[in-house]
């Protein structure tokens, strides 16, 4: 991954949904990994993968981590 992009995912809403905010700035409303993983690709980090935002420590996952959402499958 080239540099660092502190990111925060807050807690699930009513719509289950999430807000992420990404080096300070609001990102988006995430429904699952592949829309933090987009926000960070946006923000810079375009060799992120889904795998490495459920493990990485640069996330804040407040809350709960990414397990929180349904299992796309």
């Amino acid at each position: 991954m080239s540099g660092y992009l502190p990111a925060v995912v807050y807690p699930l809403d009513e719509s289950g949904g999430r807000r992420v905010r990404v080096d300070g700035e609001f990102a988006g409303r995430a429904h699952d990994d592949r829309d933090v993983t987009e926000f960070l690709r946006r923000a810079g980090m375009d060799d992120i993968s889904e795998e490495e935002v459920a493990l990485t420590g640069m996330i804040d996952w407040r809350g709960g981590g990414p397990e929180l959402w349904p299992a796309p499958w």
